[in-house]
């Protein structure tokens, strides 16, 4: 018997109950967390002589934020210029050396990237690599410092369990299937404006783009002609002539997309696509589509909603549309996920002053602006003190006793430090 599960599955249903995300709660728990040191200043003293002959002792610190070392950038092929630069410059700024491996399939770019590039940093500190899967195999054998790789979450898994044999760090942007939540009370045109410019943008080869539409049959039924409407006013009568919509990379992405589109039923078709009457478990509603193909699944409540987007993984970006404030905030505090926009798509990844990354199954850690430099920093937690003093110090020193201690806690009260039970 796994005399750990009950109790896991206790906390993991409180967590979903929300229950814990209120910040009413944190700061009762935090208050609660003092009251125990302060009630059992004592108890923890005599524990910790009894433990480890440990009395009390002031810490302070700054932070100190230094390059890793070796890094190793592993870039994706739907964006395979931006998703290149942008680690990069955060991996450079931070002072690290850097292996940029780009992907295979964006050839015309990989060759730029290898030949070009280069001339313009300091080759002892910076090297392309190319390949396959084969010679990616080989590189992830080696040790880096840091690994910071895009794509999708199986290859993810790999990078991260080759990380592991080094204990090495990582930053992994995935992707998954990113909801996008349509209210009743909402103007269709407006979001099947917004909606189809970020699904068909890039051709929906990009890891943000909304992967399905969640909202009610009447909604749905309002929906349908704008995007028709969208899709006509964007990319014209013919979109496959259209020089404003991408093209899907190789023929093997684009078997894969043919395949899908025998889910559900086809309400707007060609490329773009929507699909209507889609059912969760379709092969449509298992993988991240990464193409112009747009799933609507038909819920009858926000809460329905919610709990279609809680049973899955936790995803890279949500969207919530609807004229009411009070409804997106619900979406966003009742959902996980590694970004939010309300009423529009993408938009939060063009602000600098945001992070960008996943959650869960969408990945780790995060990157953009300021973040990018703090990702490919290690930050290191200093002290420094002076020689002299040494009377003051003394006081640390054994033989203990509790005139020593108290004038201890008034000099760290009066100071305001923060106190480490040591």
């Amino acid at each position: 018997m796994d005399p750990f599960e009950d109790t896991l599955r206790q906390l993991r249903g409180a967590f979903n109950t929300g229950r814990t995300r209120p910040a009413e709660f944190r700061a009762a728990q935090l208050r609660g967390l003092g009251r125990f040191l302060e009630d059992n200043k004592q108890l923890l003293q005599d524990a910790l002589a009894q433990d480890l002959h440990k009395a009390t002792q002031l810490d302070s610190a700054f932070i100190r934020k230094e390059p890793f070392g070796l890094v190793l950038i592993v870039a994706p092929w739907n964006y395979p210029l931006n998703l290149t630069l942008v680690p990069l410059v955060g991996a450079l700024a931070a002072g690290n050396c850097v292996v940029l491996k780009p992907s295979e399939i964006s050839t015309s770019v990989e060759k730029v990237l290898a030949e070009v590039l280069p001339r313009y940093l300091d080759q002892s500190c910076f090297a392309v690599v190319l390949g396959g899967p084969q010679e990616m195999a080989q590189l992830l054998e080696h040790k880096f410092d840091y690994i910071f790789f895009t794509g999708s979450p199986r290859v993810g898994r790999i990078v991260m369990t080759a990380a592991a044999k080094h204990l090495t760090p990582v930053t992994l942007e995935l992707g998954g299937k990113n909801p996008c939540y349509v209210d009743d009370n909402c103007d269709p045109q407006t979001v099947a404006n917004r909606v189809a410019w970020f699904r068909y943008f890039n051709a929906g080869q990009t890891c943000v783009a909304p992967d399905y539409i969640l909202c009610s049959p009447e909604t749905q039924e309002r929906l349908l002609p704008a995007l028709q409407s969208a899709i006509t006013r964007f990319y014209g009568d013919d979109p496959q002539s259209s020089p404003n919509l991408g093209r899907i990379i190789n023929q093997k992405q684009f078997q894969r997309l043919r395949a899908l589109l025998g889910c559900g039923r086809v309400a707007i078709g060609g490329q773009p696509t929507v699909l209507v009457d889609v059912q969760e478990m379709e092969p449509v509603m298992q993988e991240e589509i990464f193409g112009p193909i747009l799933p609507i699944v038909s819920v009858r409540s926000l809460d329905e909603a919610v709990d279609f987007i809680n049973r899955r993984e936790k995803p890279l970006a949500l969207y919530a549309f609807s004229n009411s404030s009070q409804v997106v905030k619900r979406v966003l505090a009742r959902t996980s996920s590694g970004g939010f926009c309300g009423n529009d798509g993408f938009m939060h990844l063009t602000l600098a002053s945001l992070p960008f990354g996943g959650v869960g199954a969408s990945g780790m850690g995060r990157y953009h602006g300021k973040f990018s430099f703090d990702t490919f920093s290690h930050h290191r937690a200093c002290l420094l003190r002076s020689p002299g003093m040494e009377k003051v110090n003394a006081l640390r020193y054994p033989p203990h006793s509790q005139r020593n201690l108290r004038v201890l806690l008034v000099a760290m009260e009066a100071r305001c430090c923060s106190c480490t039970l040591l």
